[in-house]
């Protein structure tokens, strides 16, 4: 049975490095949220750096999930002192689960602070696709999905929640109510 693939990108207001009691709060909401989210039904996984650290991203080991990646409209720092950007690859047996997991609970509340920690612009910040079971996404394949989502618009290989396709290619829902 295929998996849900999601990536997640924005570029934050202050790097990550900042001592700042905003980027110090966005590190411990984020940390309480992967919590919660671990534990969620349907969550299958998502790329943790081998060695942990924080704030460098670029030089890290992320094992399967492939060497870290980020849009081609990311113009900020790259090292550990100056990147300024969250960025998630995680599985996921469907979009139910999905939804489910990213509109309730800790990360709804971690949505609403959104515009205290991003900047907004113009590309989606999340993208989807299927894999096949037994097969780890990479960051390279995030980015693929999220810059062909910007350029083309949602389709089978590149979608949203509220442009969402099933493993098969047939559309399988829209709107924020969530899939079908």
């Amino acid at each position: 049975m295929p998996h849900l693939a999601l990536y997640t990108f924005g570029v934050l207001k202050a790097p990550l490095a900042d001592p700042a009691p905003l980027t110090v709060d966005f590190y411990e909401t984020g940390e309480a949220v992967y919590r919660e989210i671990s534990r969620q039904p349907g969550y299958l996984g998502h790329a943790e750096a081998a060695a942990g650290g924080r704030g460098g991203h670029f030089d890290l080991d992320w094992g399967a999930w492939g060497e870290f990646a980020v849009p081609a409209w990311y113009d900020r720092g790259r090292t550990a002192e100056t990147v300024a950007l969250a960025a998630s690859l995680s599985l996921w047996s469907g979009l139910r689960p999905a939804f489910d997991a990213v509109y309730t609970g800790l990360h709804r509340q971690a949505l609403n602070r959104r515009h205290d920690w991003f900047e907004r612009t113009e590309h989606p910040g999340h993208v989807f696709w299927w894999v096949a079971e037994g097969v780890t996404p990479t960051w390279r394949d995030g980015v693929c999905g999220l810059e062909h989502l910007h350029d083309h618009g949602p389709a089978p290989r590149a979608f949203t929640f509220q442009h969402s396709f099933g493993p098969d290619g047939t559309p399988a829902g829209s709107g924020r109510s969530g899939p079908r």
